[in-house]
């Protein structure tokens, strides 16, 4: 891919380099959520490891990352994005600016020109928390991001929150109710309430090596709800996660796709442990003849 000018006078859009790492990683970091890690040579390595899928899936046509470079070629923002042989979309993966208006349009720019085959091109599509963020775009922490979006042809849409909770090490251990066995993905643990040796309700937990631990996913089946299971769950898991040194835990709220009968159990169950709301989590498309 060529490197093609930008609007900021003296900026360049180019790929990305492994010399620009650092300058990344300290894009990324200035984004970053209460309760998210900071953004460490291997979660980078990670994510951009993260944009090819495994073996046997749909193989992206064009992955790619690209820099907005200054004129003495430190990293200004970064742009990930690709589209698959397949399915004709694009995604926009993650996207970092300081959310300076002119250099968010200028990648988003470049990336709609590379992605100009795909009739649908969608952004922030949702997810837990990951190694670059929280899987949605933070609308009131990223509003220029979300501006930029809007004003180069995105449609956005409220897909959850974001939650996060002070862990103190004093956290009192719950009363187990789980097995607790190892997960491969996301790397962390699988506690699973079993009764008659079928499993009810599952929660799957990490925590890393800076302290900071995700929820990501917490269920009860809905025959066994409103007994108090996901509480006596939830507290065993952020017990398990404080005695392995978490000091902070976030987790996704997703919203649900059509009204159920007891939308608040969720927030009512996450209230009650501590978690607080830190942002909604916002997500894209852009659909073109």
């Amino acid at each position: 891919m060529a490197s093609s000018p930008s609007p900021k006078s003296g900026s360049t859009v180019r790929p990305y380099r492994p010399d620009d790492e650092p300058g990344v990683r300290e894009l990324i970091d200035a984004d970053r959520l209460p309760g998210q890690p900071r953004c460490t040579p291997e979660r980078l390595a990670a994510a951009r490891r993260g944009l090819v899928p495994p073996v046997g899936w749909a193989i992206p046509a064009r992955p790619q990352i690209s820099v907005l470079s200054s004129a003495g070629d430190r990293p200004e923002g970064v742009i990930a994005y690709l589209s698959w042989i397949d399915v004709h979309t694009g995604l926009i993966c993650w996207l970092y600016a300081h959310e300076e208006p002119s250099a968010l349009r200028a990648l988003i720019g470049h990336a709609l020109a590379e992605l100009a085959p795909c009739p649908l091109i969608e952004a922030f599509v949702g997810g837990p928390p990951g190694p670059l963020g929280p899987g949605g775009l933070p609308r009131a922490h990223r509003g220029a991001t979300h501006d930029a979006l809007l004003r180069s042809g995105f449609t956005g849409r409220r897909q959850g929150c974001y939650l996060y909770c002070a862990l103190s090490a004093e956290f009192a251990p719950a009363k187990p109710v789980a097995d607790v066995v190892p997960c491969d993905f996301p790397p962390g643990q699988r506690l699973i309430v079993r009764e008659a040796a079928e499993p009810v309700a599952e929660a799957v937990v990490s925590v890393g090596p800076d302290g900071t631990a995700t929820v990501y996913w917490i269920e009860t089946l809905p025959t066994h709800r409103h007994r108090g299971l996901g509480h006596k769950l939830l507290g065993q898991a952020l017990a398990l996660l404080a005695e392995q040194g978490a000091s902070e835990v976030a987790l996704v709220v997703d919203d649900p796709p059509h009204p159920v009968h007891d939308s608040q159990a969720a927030p009512r169950l996450f209230d009650s442990f501590g978690f607080t709301s830190v942002d909604e989590l916002w997500t894209y498309q852009c659909r073109r003849p």
